[in-house]
């Protein structure tokens, strides 16, 4: 870890998409893989604007899918780093659906992805600590060291 510590938010990202008949399953709801991909897509997004460079994905930490979305419904995406290792960050990805006609909006999905910054060799490089600023940043980072023992622990396990 780097001694420029920079504020949480620098790497906060948003992305809205359309969710559309080609994205949907026999129920007309999102397929689980395609919210998968978009939120792969926004931690690595995340992770690059934080490390100002490579990233790999390490691993999808948890998924939880709360509700569905529908053809129709429009999705906001939100990521933030919300802890750091030497290399490794820690992305907190929040899927929002919207009903634009009836104005509904509830939490669908919400995901803890393991990014690693990454030299032009493909080797692990140091990156910058964050700051937390806002009370919700600050329990995201208050709770990543927990997050990331649970990681440790899962790993010794498969071992």
């Amino acid at each position: 870890m780097t001694n420029n510590a920079v504020p949480m938010g620098q790497s906060r990202t948003v992305q809205t998409r359309l969710v559309l008949p080609p994205d949907t399953n026999n129920h007309n709801s999102i397929f689980g893989g395609r919210v998968l991909a978009y939120i792969d897509e926004i931690a690595a997004i995340t992770a690059m604007k934080h490390a100002k460079g490579h990233v790999v994905t390490a691993s999808i930490d948890s998924v939880d899918f709360l509700s569905s979305a529908h053809v129709g419904d429009i999705l906001e995406i939100e990521s933030i780093v919300s802890s750091t290792g030497r290399s490794s960050m820690e992305v907190y990805v929040r899927v929002i659906s919207r009903n634009f006609e009836t104005g509904e909006e509830k939490l669908t999905t919400e995901s803890f992805v393991t990014m690693v910054a990454v030299d032009e060799k493909g080797k692990p490089k140091a990156i910058p600590a964050i700051i937390p600023e806002t009370d919700a940043e600050k329990r995201l980072f208050e709770t990543g060291p927990a997050r990331r023992e649970h990681r440790k622990q899962k790993r010794a396990l498969a071992h």
